[in-house]
């Protein structure tokens, strides 16, 4: 059975991408994290970044993605009460692309990826938002 969003339209629309997207974000947080980790054992660095460009990049990747997808996640989420399986699922997979992307340019497996990334994240959490005040101010209605 299917965890279904609130009645849009008269109808319940399942919301699998939402989750297979969050739960695939969480699995990207936990490989920076541990990234992170082996990199400070191999680099004897316990506290900080020692410096260390490599090690800053790291930290860096896992930060970033831990600031920015909680709440980017939950405004996409609060947003889909009003706006339907279609609209959650785009701005889903997208940020799942751009939080990838992020992450291989910060740590240099993919040319750009950090800033094409970091731009289309920052979008995609502009567009939920504005949609998720809308629907707030009652522009949307269910």
């Amino acid at each position: 059975m299917a965890i279904q969003c609130r009645r849009i339209e008269g109808e319940r629309l399942p919301m699998p991408v939402f989750f297979v997207c969050a739960g695939l974000l969480g699995l990207l947080a936990v490989v920076l994290t541990i990234n992170v980790g082996l990199m400070r054992g191999r680099k004897k660095i316990s506290l900080g970044d020692g410096g260390d460009a490599e090690m800053q990049a790291a930290i860096r990747a896992q930060g970033n993605l831990l600031e920015i997808v909680p709440f980017t996640l939950l405004v996409i989420y609060m947003a889909s009460d009003f706006y339907g399986f279609r609209i959650v699922a785009i701005l889903s997979v997208v940020l799942l692309a751009a939080r990838a992307l992020h992450a291989g340019g910060m740590l240099g497996f993919i040319p750009y990826g950090r800033a094409v990334g970091a731009m289309v994240t920052t979008a995609t959490l502009g567009v939920a938002s504005v949609l998720l005040a809308l629907a707030g101010l009652g522009l949307k209605q269910y």
